[in-house]
């Protein structure tokens, strides 16, 4: 079965297509913007139109615009095509990444998040999640508890307060989605925010 990975909670945006679990193509572009006009071109370049029975998709937690773009085109590919669609946890691709790098540990996921906190996630060694991810001030992330493998953008950061911890730079690669542990493949698409919204919703608001 042809699988079509499209990720875009990141400042990348990042494609990939695979013919069982065998990359054909791939596409990865750190834009910060612009996901919207980038990436159905992207995925009409890949062979065949990126045609799949397939489609794994990022849920978040990241921008809010990315994910919703990335849930939105999937949807439309996967009505489109008749194709199954799943989402996945994007700190769970990018715990997948660092596990490729380092067989078998524990990971501590930590990326940019908004109004200057961070997001934080726990994975263990079998890459599924110990925990929701978390949006957290960079303080509070610091002083918490971490493995002794961190990973994302946020990660060099991150390992002030972690002595000897190994540290990986990364953003999440949809070429990595192979490695994702099976039960992190999820058919409710719902995004992953990591945080509450802004704004109170009027009706959860008192009147004086």
């Amino acid at each position: 079965m042809r699988v079509l990975a499209i990720e875009t909670a990141s400042e990348a945006c990042s494609i990939a297509l695979f013919e069982g679990e065998v990359l054909v193509a791939h596409d990865n572009r750190v834009i910060g913007r612009g996901h919207a006009e980038a990436l159905v071109p992207m995925i009409a370049a890949l062979p065949g139109k990126g045609r799949s029975g397939r489609i794994l998709v990022s849920l978040g937690p990241g921008s809010f615009t990315g994910v919703r773009i990335g849930l939105a085109t999937a949807r439309a590919l996967g009505f489109a095509w008749g194709a199954e669609v799943l989402g996945y946890p994007t700190l769970a691709l990018i715990a997948a990444q660092a596990r490729a790098v380092h067989p078998g540990a524990a990971v501590t996921v930590c990326t940019n998040g908004g109004h200057g906190e961070w997001f934080v996630a726990d994975f263990a060694a079998d890459g599924l999640p110990l925990a929701d991810a978390t949006s957290l001030t960079p303080e509070a992330a610091r002083a918490r508890d971490k493995a002794q493998v961190l990973a994302g953008n946020r990660a060099a950061l991150l390992a002030a307060e972690t002595p000897g911890a190994a540290v990986l730079d990364i953003l999440p690669d949809a070429r990595a989605v192979p490695l994702l542990a099976r039960g992190n493949l999820i058919p409710a698409l719902v995004p992953i925010y990591g945080r509450g919204p802004d704004a109170t919703p009027m009706a959860a608001r008192q009147i004086p």
